[in-house]
């Protein structure tokens, strides 16, 4: 797919979810994406390669997460801690459509944290950067704590507690309402909302688990 057509597909998907992007930051979000297939080429970050279908699973995906996220802050400045983030997902595009907020990437694989500063440097974001490290070992606190498609809820809560500041909350991007996972959580995670979010051209069921400290 040419770059106008993605660029198209892209303006099309962030009216579809009710967002206000500049140009500048759509333009961001293409020039990531391209950063995201040239750096796949080496260093594998995503099993999606085609770049129409990593703009609706990877892009538009992430994007789906932007307005409920604002919801939740008011606009306030955060710091927010992306879990496993991989290729930069969703904390990237958090950092590119949200200055206010601080975003931390975290990924026990080096090559993918070194992508995440690559990324930084290249987009110029100066609120985000990438950490190599385990999440457990992380003690800075943060506002929210995110995750997609990292782990079960009750593993991404227990590795991720001790970075979570006491009125934080968790913010877990999933597929289809994870009941069972949902049932398996000790009381000392307690569920506020799981909401329901559309992906603009993804036929697919998501949605955003809440969590806070129980």
């Amino acid at each position: 797919m040419s770059e106008p057509a993605l660029s198209t597909r892209l303006a099309g998907g962030i009216a579809e979810l009710g967002l206000s992007l500049s140009p500048q930051q759509q333009d961001q979000l293409l020039n990531y994406l391209s950063l995201l297939g040239k750096w796949n080429k080496v260093y594998n970050l995503t099993a999606v390669r085609d770049p129409e279908e990593m703009l609706t699973h990877h892009l538009l995906d992430s994007l789906a997460v932007i307005a409920p996220l604002r919801r939740h802050t008011e606009g306030r400045a955060i710091e927010l801690l992306d879990v496993g983030s991989g290729g930069g997902l969703p904390g990237v595009v958090v950092a590119i459509c949200c200055p206010e907020v601080n975003v931390t990437c975290v990924d026990a694989v080096a090559k993918k944290a070194a992508f995440i500063q690559q990324s930084a440097g290249a987009l110029a974001l100066p609120n985000l950067r990438g950490v190599h490290a385990r999440v457990e070992s992380i003690t800075q606190q943060f506002d929210v704590v995110t995750s997609r498609a990292f782990a079960s809820l009750v593993d991404f809560t227990q590795w991720s507690k001790g970075a979570l500041a006491e009125q934080g909350v968790w913010m877990a991007m999933k597929g289809k309402r994870p009941d069972e996972e949902l049932a398996a959580l000790s009381s000392e995670v307690e569920v506020f909302h799981v909401e329901h979010i559309g992906v603009p051209g993804l036929g697919a069921e998501r949605c955003i688990v809440w969590m806070r400290r129980g």
